[in-house]
């Protein structure tokens, strides 16, 4: 029987550990968005030891580029993009930044894998194509930085029953293994 596994941000490790490739989860809470563009920004500040703009310590990223709101909603579309994309700037992410989850879609390669089972992080699909329904589950987002960077500026998305799937867990377990 599959069960669904409510979790609140921001991320407590032991509630991360818990999960397993194939769990079904409801993500409540904040959330943070970036893509190709702040990736490399973000890394580029890890890398030169200048400290991030904004904390992600045990939070959750999104690689999702919303398109704009229409009038009386608070998010457009905000569907996962492909996750590979970030694949060159992820490990460092997870080491230095100590984010908790990723949300996407795709197989990521193996040295995301590594740091995600080193460093207790939790790599989670959303359905792609289904981006206007997700954003049903988001009740509000705003620009925190990268404003100049457009759809692909961090924003801070307050979620409530943001459905994914675990798809690698900390211990490395996959559900593209599985297939």
């Amino acid at each position: 029987m599959i069960m669904t596994i409510a979790i609140t941000t921001p991320l407590q490790p032991a509630i991360v550990e818990s999960l397993r490739a194939g769990d079904e989860v409801l993500i409540s809470g904040q959330i943070f968005t970036a893509r190709d563009a702040a990736h490399k920004r973000l890394t580029e500040l890890i890398e030169n030891g200048t400290p991030l703009p904004v904390n992600l310590t045990n939070q959750i990223i999104y690689y999702t580029g919303p398109t704009p709101a229409q009038p009386g909603k608070v998010i457009g579309s905000a569907g996962p993009t492909t996750s590979s994309r970030m694949d060159p700037y992820t490990p460092t992410l997870i080491k230095s930044g100590g984010i908790r989850g990723i949300i996407g879609k795709g197989n990521r390669s193996p040295e995301v894998k590594k740091a995600l089972i080193d460093f207790g992080c939790t790599y989670f699909v959303a359905i792609g194509g289904a981006g206007a329904l997700l954003s049903k589950s988001i009740t509000s987002s705003e620009i925190v930085c990268y404003e100049d960077l457009g759809a692909e500026a961090i924003y801070k998305l307050s979620v409530k029953d943001f459905p994914v799937i675990v798809a690698i867990d900390t211990e490395g377990n996959s559900v593209y293994e599985r297939l």
